[in-house]
């Protein structure tokens, strides 16, 4: 028999068994509309849960910045402990080596960054890649800051290479033959250096009022005594030599000198190491303006003016580097 219930009643039915019978009112009424009290309660369990998200997130990220600035902090206490040095290969970078042990007595770790030119070095400290370098003379230094607008000085003269004169199958400048090949560097300063001791060995002539600390080139040149004058990069300068024909000559920078296994006492002729050049040329510790004073700079420059440092010059390169006081 079909049981037939009123409109306002569902019944459910279990394996054939008529179930209590569940009463729904089917009208607006029916709608659960939460009590208010109810709505606020919840509310304001949400509203604290959310509070409670943001502050939680707020104490985290606030550790994270405290962290971080700990950490950026410490990284910068280190970056301080450290100098990293930009160098020629020799005498330079052997000369930096002898003083690492003496900076880390004072808590100092040098790092040596060897070049084989002489912009990338300058370069390298104006862009703060370097704390320092150690290559150059102080006319070369102005040269650089006036055609480049950097800012780079010197803190301390340590030490002066000697130009020379070195032949290619020649032993005494007497015998060089007019027409011969002399080969000096073509950078400024270095240029106006070789161009006064071609001057001071009787090869060529400048004019009367010449000036070093001007400068001076192959342009300038009153009288070139029948040679053949060529300029070229002055790294460059040994390896042209070698390939040169037989009968030439040239002016060759201490360092590159020493570095293509060449001595001063090799040397044709040479600058006076008690003259003007001495000074004028003697190289240099070059930083950014401003960090003369850095304490790293000054522990730099005190372990190169060591009497250690000095004696090792004198004894390792035997004249063809002279220590500068």
């Amino acid at each position: 028999m079909r049981l037939h219930y009123p409109a306002l009643l569902r019944v459910n039915i279990r394996r054939g068994r008529m179930c209590r019978p569940e009463l729904h009112i089917l009208t607006s009424e029916t709608t659960q509309i939460p009590n208010e009290n109810i709505k606020e309660k919840r509310n304001e369990k949400i509203t604290s849960l959310i509070l409670a998200l943001v502050l939680t997130f707020s104490l985290v990220a606030l550790s994270a910045c405290g962290d971080k600035t700990t950490d950026d902090k410490n990284a910068a206490a280190s970056d301080d402990k450290v100098i990293t040095v930009g160098a020629s290969a020799t005498p330079h970078a052997e000369i930096l080596e002898q003083i690492k042990q003496a900076l880390a007595d004072e808590g100092y770790e040098l790092k040596i960054v060897t070049y084989d030119d002489y912009v990338l070095p300058n370069q390298a400290l104006a862009d703060g890649t370097l704390d320092a370098n150690y290559f150059q003379h102080k006319p070369y230094l102005d040269s650089f800051n006036a055609k480049n607008g950097t800012n780079l000085v010197s803190v301390g003269t340590i030490h002066y290479e000697p130009f020379g004169i070195y032949g290619n199958g020649v032993t005494d400048l007497k015998d060089l033959a007019k027409g011969a090949t002399i080969i000096i560097p073509a950078d400024d300063s270095n240029e106006t250096r070789a161009l006064f001791l071609l001057q001071q060995e009787g090869l060529i002539k400048l004019p009367d009022d010449a000036d070093a600390a001007k400068g001076v080139s192959t342009l300038d040149i009153v009288d070139d005594g029948g040679y053949n004058i060529v300029t070229v990069q002055a790294d460059t300068v040994p390896a042209q030599l070698k390939n040169a024909a037989a009968g030439s000559i040239a002016v060759i920078n201490g360092n590159y000198a020493l570095a293509a296994g060449l001595k001063i006492s090799d040397a044709l002729a040479s600058e006076d190491a008690n003259g003007a050049a001495a000074q004028t040329y003697a190289n240099i510790v070059a930083v950014k303006a401003g960090h003369e004073n850095d304490p790293a700079i000054v522990a730099l420059v005190d372990a190169l003016h060591s009497e250690e440092i000095q004696e090792f010059i004198n004894t390792t390169y035997a004249g063809s580097v002279l220590p500068i006081d």
